[in-house]
């Protein structure tokens, strides 16, 4: 079944109608912590509530198990719907416990952040963390409507806001140089969500038409690993030292990091290297690493669910809009991209 994108900054009338066409037996509404006390107030639907604590280390099995016994102690059925209000790890953690809960039930998607929208709610991925890695487990399932809106980013702090545009600045990578350069002209520091919205629909865009034509990840889709297996290892790493950074903060770090593999193996430009690697220090700062953390960085790496005999696999870029997926990196090569990414951040 198609997913439905719906852009609007009507959620209420929008949702009223999605509820009214899918007609479910019941209706619950899941959100974190955060989403609740300052998105839900804003949201005029009869539903029964399910909180989750907030924070991406909460994005794991004791959630996940909190959000099943309310949907069985609230009496749902597989005719039940739940609406996924907040952010990746709202999206994220509800979607895989509608596709696991009674073998599926449908969901809907409502993002409250540029992140969640522009990635995490869109395209049918599942998941949550499991043994210090991100996503671990999972499942493709998608909603059967997204409604996106920039109407609740305005609860955002800069740093959310930051997040999600490195989402959007990986599919410019994967659009072409014309919307890359678009993208590097915004002032990440005086950024407002009525900004974004035709940028932010592009992008959104840009992910549905690969995944619809690789639901599953089989191959196109893998397009859109640019800047994760790095971006994925930073997270991890982060998060186990007790310093969680960003997803979107990795993401950047990870695209800087992989355009810089990019250049040493397919000759990626590198003038093109060096805007987005000046675009990144300016807005996301560095990310700090020393020679001593990469066989950490390289484990991780390994354990990247791209990789599949545990060599380190990357999705690299011959020019902007020029992908190339499935690129297996040597560890020589990759300790060399990360002495040059540490040389380009000022490390």
């Amino acid at each position: 079944m198609a997913q439905r994108l719906i852009f609007t900054n009507d959620v209420n009338r929008e949702l009223a109608t999605i509820v009214e066409r899918r007609h479910p037996s019941s209706v619950f509404l899941l959100t974190d912590e955060n989403t609740h006390r300052m998105v839900r107030p804003l949201v005029d639907l009869a539903a029964t509530d399910i909180i989750i604590p907030a924070g991406d280390e909460h994005k794991n099995i004791d959630s996940l198990q909190q959000v099943w016994r309310a949907l069985q102690q609230g009496g749902a059925t597989r005719q039940s719907l739940l609406i996924n209000l907040g952010g990746g790890v709202v999206t994220d953690l509800g979607g895989l416990a509608a596709a696991t809960f009674k073998r599926g039930m449908r969901f809907v998607n409502v993002p409250t952040t540029l992140l969640g929208a522009v990635d995490a709610a869109v395209g049918g991925k599942t998941g949550i963390n499991f043994g210090g890695l991100k996503n671990e487990i999972g499942a493709f399932a998608e909603a059967t409507d997204v409604v996106i809106s920039t109407c609740f980013f305005s609860t955002l702090p800069t740093t959310e806001l930051k997040s999600g545009f490195a989402e959007m600045l990986k599919h410019g990578l994967l659009t072409g140089s014309d919307e890359f350069d678009r993208l590097l002209h915004f002032d990440l520091d005086q950024l407002s969500p009525g900004q974004l919205l035709d940028r932010l629909q592009a992008s959104v865009l840009v992910k549905q038409r690969i995944v619809e034509q690789d639901p599953h990840e089989q191959g196109l889709r893998r397009a859109l690993n640019l800047g994760h297996t790095v971006g994925h290892a930073f997270e991890s790493h982060a998060l186990t030292c007790g310093h969680p950074v960003p997803h979107g903060y990795a993401v950047a770090w990870g695209l800087v990091t992989e355009c810089v593999l990019s250049h040493m193996m397919m000759r990626f430009p590198s003038s093109t290297l060096q805007q987005l690697a000046t675009f990144v220090r300016r807005h996301y700062g560095i990310f700090s690493i020393t020679c001593d953390d990469y066989d950490t960085l390289l484990t991780l790496m390994r354990h990247d669910k791209k990789s599949r005999q545990g060599e380190i696999n990357c999705t690299l870029l011959a020019a902007c809009g020029d992908v190339r997926i499935d690129v297996t990196v040597t560890p020589d090569d990759m300790r060399t991209a990360l002495d040059i990414y540490r040389d380009l951040m000022g490390i």
